[in-house]
């Protein structure tokens, strides 16, 4: 069997998410600053309606913030909580083969590899693949 990935940058680091845990991709459009949050909550955003929680992925994973350009996207996710992720950008679609997604190796799991479910290589470069439910713990 194979796994549909969404596959995007943070920090010129090359991210992916399984495509059932994507509901859109969108723009980044007006986001609305909330007080009293944590640094990675960059604020919320209203889409047709429905109010979203931003993740800023980069200050997430403590990275130095960046300005959004034309390339900046905000994934939002089919999930319970309603959030969406800011990432620098979306690049692909890929199709991995299950056999080929290997655990997250040990040494990697303490800084922010606890966020990650597995890893896959992809034209020579590895791909961490996101772990949402260990992401969006409170």
């Amino acid at each position: 069997m194979s796994t549909q990935l969404v596959l995007f940058k943070v920090n010129n680091e090359i991210l992916a998410i399984s495509i059932n845990h994507v509901n859109i991709i969108e723009k980044v459009s007006d986001i609305y600053k909330v007080p009293d949050t944590p640094v990675y909550i960059e604020g919320l955003i209203n889409l047709r309606g429905k109010v979203h929680t931003v993740f800023n992925l980069r200050k997430k994973f403590g990275y130095q913030p960046i300005d959004f350009d034309e390339n900046t996207r905000i994934i939002i996710l089919n999930h319970q909580s309603m959030v969406g992720l800011l990432v620098d950008e979306v690049s692909e679609i890929f199709s991995a083969e299950d056999s080929d997604i290997k655990p997250v190796p040990e040494l990697i799991s303490g800084l922010s590899g606890k966020f990650f479910s597995g890893v896959v290589e992809r034209e020579g470069k590895i791909v961490l693949i996101l772990d949402l439910d260990k992401l969006l713990e409170k």
